[in-house]
């Protein structure tokens, strides 16, 4: 009996840290908003390599983000796209940290993050883009008022 109290103890544990350390890899998995004076705002904590990701959704289907004020439009992995039922149109050439590369024009109907949502969204689609999670690219964070204090992101509306 008191082996199995053990081993029931130390599961527990296991699955409390695993929970603690999966926060600190990805605290914005779950964002509430904020009303305040007829603005909605969202509040996002720094992940551990001190980036901000945020879960989001596009046309109601999960998706993760990687806000990114260096990208022009929303950024989003072609296997991701394809997943979503975005339709890759016309090419452009696109400068990257990696070089030149050749990306696809693509319009996002609806983009929420928390209260947060964007209709008509322009986006682009990256055939050579590896992973899971988009880019919040300008295209909606213009629509933003951005402000960081410490390791806080404020998201608030214009």
């Amino acid at each position: 009996m008191m082996i199995a109290g053990c081993v029931i103890f130390l599961g527990v544990l296991t699955l409390w840290f695993g929970a603690v350390e999966e926060d600190r890899q990805y605290p914005n998995r779950n964002p509430t908003s904020l009303e305040s004076a007829g603005k909605t705002s969202v509040l996002l904590e720094q992940d551990r390599r001190g980036h901000y990701t945020v879960r989001g959704y596009i046309n109601n289907r999960p998706i993760d983000f990687l806000v990114d004020t260096g990208a022009t439009d929303v950024v989003i992995p072609q296997n991701l796209a394809m997943n979503l039922g975005l339709k890759p149109g016309r090419p452009r050439q696109a400068n990257t940290a990696a070089g030149v590369i050749t990306v696809y024009q693509t319009n996002i109907p609806t983009l929420a993050i928390a209260g947060l949502t964007f209709d008509n969204v322009s986006g682009v689609v990256n055939p050579g883009m590896a992973g899971g999670a988009a880019l919040l690219g300008m295209s909606v964070l213009r629509h933003l008022d951005l402000e960081q204090t410490g390791s806080t992101l404020i998201l608030r509306e214009k």
